[in-house]
């Protein structure tokens, strides 16, 4: 295909040569004219493994070469990609100062190039925050050509994942591939860039390939501070951080691996809160500072905290609670979320029903028993023997087990209120549902 990129800077100059070595014609776009010289003659503006070679030999090839106009480079090829910087704003705010301008100037050239070269297709591989394609840059592109996304042109956002130091050899062997796509048609283009490429490739809403990114630079940053402030602790308490971490890593089970990693409800226990209060004490005792760790306990209680508020928005005051115990199949309710939950709405004055088939007050022994009558004293006031008598009860109900028994009763389609904690399995098909919220999904 014949490629504009926009942007020489890391991303841009090493997705030009890759593509260009791909057997892409490409042509480069920057404002700096020292870059684009330096790509013409050869030179790669910027230094990264592999990268000097690799535009020497594209551009002696003659599949690579640059200019600073804009219109010129659109105007002679099917495909756009955007590569521009998003810096932050003092405040932290995403800039999309040279996003918009680049929008701008390449619907200028699409009004003036017509339908007469075929529809050109925008791809954005810049980072930026969900909605900022759709909201943002369609319209920009929309006046600016006078058409309309997905038939006069195609959209579509192509994330990058490549590690500066690394980047040609990420290009080439990338973890994944990601196309948020505005229509199939955009889709099939930026396949088309990667073609014989390995790796899964995802085709997704335009909104969900804008947030690919971010998840994966903040669990990057939260991994690296994790270990950072575990080995600081270690440290501290004359233990090798690198041996324990030898040792965490190997565990594919649990730590690494998709476990843990799907939102649904807070978590709670016997173990989880317990050890991250004292890891968090030993710090402190310690002298370390471990914003991070210390921080997960209070992020959690804010996390039950929005199950509470969306019982609040109903307007409705008798409540219903299908689920108790800290895991599913257990009886434990120690330090369980559920818990934790009845315990606030009952604060706040609500008639709450709770049903849990695993939770008898009868059959509770030891600190379970005497946990429940700490935290819940009126427990058997609460708790009903049946999934009917809560429903029957309830002007909202929270699902927060996955019982067969509870979901097979479960009103479909009739407007109930219900607040759903745990995904249930076919929460994808109840969104549509008047009276279905899902906690963070």
């Amino acid at each position: 295909m014949r490629v504009s990129v926009l942007g020489l800077g890391y991303v841009g100059c090493v997705s030009a040569a890759c593509l260009a070595g791909q057997g892409h014609e490409v042509v480069g776009v920057d404002v700096n004219q020292a870059k684009v010289d330096l790509v013409n003659d050869g030179k790669a503006p910027v230094v990264e493994e592999r990268i000097g070679e690799l535009v020497a030999d594209v551009v002696r090839t003659g599949a690579l070469r640059a200019t600073r106009d804009v219109r010129e480079a659109v105007l002679h090829s099917e495909v756009s990609l955007v590569c521009v910087g998003t810096p932050s704003e003092p405040n932290g705010s995403l800039c999309t100062t040279y996003l918009e301008r680049v929008t701008e100037q390449i619907g200028a050239a699409l009004a003036e190039r017509g339908t007469s070269g075929g529809r050109h297709t925008v791809v954005f591989r810049s980072t930026m925050l969900p909605g900022t394609c759709l909201d943002l840059l369609v319209p920009i592109l929309e006046k600016y050509t006078g058409g309309t996304a997905g038939v006069d042109f195609g959209v579509a956002v192509n994330p990058e994942f490549l590690r500066e130091g690394t980047s040609v050899r990420d290009f080439f062997d990338p973890p994944k591939t990601v196309i948020g796509e505005l229509d199939a048609a955009s889709g099939d283009v930026v396949a088309g860039l990667y073609e014989g490429l390995p790796g899964e490739v995802f085709r997704v809403h335009i909104a969900t390939a804008e947030a690919i990114k971010y998840a994966d630079n903040a669990f990057h940053g939260l991994k690296i501070g994790f270990a950072n402030e575990l080995g600081a602790i270690c440290q501290a308490l004359g233990v090798d951080p690198h041996q324990v971490m030898d040792v965490f890593l190997a565990d594919r089970k649990l730590n690494i691996s998709p476990a843990y990693l799907r939102p649904g409800f807070a978590f709670g226990g016997s173990c989880l809160p317990k050890d991250l209060r004292s890891l968090v004490h030993a710090a402190r005792r310690a002298d370390v500072s471990v914003p991070i760790l210390s921080h997960v306990l209070p992020s959690n209680s804010d996390h039950l905290q929005r199950a509470v508020e969306l019982v609040e928005r109903t307007g409705k005051r008798r409540a219903g609670l299908f689920g108790l115990s800290f895991k599913p199949g257990t009886d434990d309710l120690r330090e369980s979320p559920l818990v934790e939950l009845a315990e606030r709405l009952i604060g706040k004055g609500y008639d709450l029903k709770i049903y849990d088939a695993n939770v008898n007050l009868s059959r509770l022994l030891g600190a379970n028993r005497e946990y429940i009558e700490t935290r819940l004293p009126h427990i058997a006031q609460l708790l009903v023997d049946s999934v009917d008598e809560v429903l029957d009860h309830a002007e909202v109900c929270l699902i927060g087990t996955k019982d067969p028994a509870v979901l097979a009763a479960l009103p479909q389609g009739d407007g109930t209120l219900l607040i759903d904690l745990v995904r249930i399995p076919d929460a994808a098909a109840r969104r549509a549902e008047p009276g279905y919220v899902g906690l963070v999904w």
